[in-house]
């Protein structure tokens, strides 16, 4: 008992091993507050002009916080109809996603649990979409788009969104789905499941941090697209952010302040998606090609 009663005093008082200060280090350190400033301040800058006045943004320093801010820019932004652009952003956004992140997850199970020729071509051909930018295609789409009526709608935008989020969002379901063992799906299929009851109770549990970071990809991918709304849209009752801010700017080219406020509002769900969801991203991403 006194041994014992010893070696815990020693351990107190034993001094704690300082942390040693290498080069590599500082340098490491230094480096990341650099880039943490450079990468920091664009949006820090934004959200000190959107509290100014237009006067004060032309006398004053921009680089500086403002001495008398003001949410008249604020207001005036969503006076100018901007609730309806973000709940037509968010229509397009959650409606692509939902679609994406569906058809993946079923042609990844189809794909991974088959093994007729047919499906590892029709695969392939999904791989071909990941080397087409969506420039070169945006003929051949506004032609198809009228073609089926629906330029000039909501739908028209989501359609060609989930077709060309899906090569990439599949490539990754590929991999989480392709790993998981095949007794689970032997023993679900002797149970008498179906194939859409094992998509529901097993692949999609098992996948779910694939499926998370598929969703935020998409959405962020979605809700900044600007070709699609600008080839495939006209008039101002199915625009979206992106390019209502863009007209907006037009409207207001020399009021900065106002410009910056309307891009801090529509930069507000991505922000918050970066804030509260992006480790699942990069974990998602990350674990589905490490594997």
């Amino acid at each position: 008992m006194g041994t014992q009663t010893a070696s815990v005093q020693q351990a107190k008082v034993r001094p704690r091993r300082k942390t040693k200060v290498t080069g590599h280090g500082i340098a490491f350190t230094a480096f990341g507050t650099i880039w943490l400033i450079i990468a920091g301040y664009p949006l820090l800058y934004m959200v000190m002009t959107s509290f100014r006045t237009q006067n004060g943004y032309l006398t004053g320093k921009p680089w500086l916080p403002p001495t008398h801010p003001t949410l008249s820019n604020y207001t005036q932004v969503l006076q100018a109809d901007f609730f309806h652009y973000f709940l037509n952003s968010a229509i397009v956004s959650v409606s692509s996603v939902v679609l994406i992140v569906l058809f993946a997850l079923l042609l990844a199970y189809v794909i991974v649990r088959s093994r007729s020729r047919t499906v590892r071509t029709v695969f392939n051909a999904f791989l071909v979409g990941l080397a087409l930018p969506i420039q070169a295609a945006i003929i051949p789409v506004y032609i198809l788009i009228n073609k089926l009526g629906l330029y000039d709608t909501l739908i028209g935008m989501i359609l060609p969104m989930v077709a060309f989020g899906l090569p990439l969002s599949l490539l990754i379901l590929v991999n989480f789905v392709r790993d998981i063992p095949n007794e689970l799906y032997e023993s679900m299929g002797l149970e008498g499941a179906t194939d859409f009851q094992i998509v529901r109770y097993l692949v999609a549990p098992l996948a779910m941090p694939a499926l998370v970071s598929v969703g935020i990809y998409e959405f962020i991918q979605s809700w900044n697209n600007f070709l699609f709304p600008l080839v495939l849209t006209q008039s101002r009752s199915v625009q979206v952010l992106p390019l209502a801010i863009v007209q907006f700017q037009g409207q207001h080219t020399i009021d900065v302040p106002v410009t910056m406020a309307v891009v801090i509002f529509s930069a507000l769900p991505l922000i918050l998606a970066y804030i509260f969801a992006g480790k699942y991203l990069r974990r998602g991403i990350l674990a589905g090609f490490g594997k």
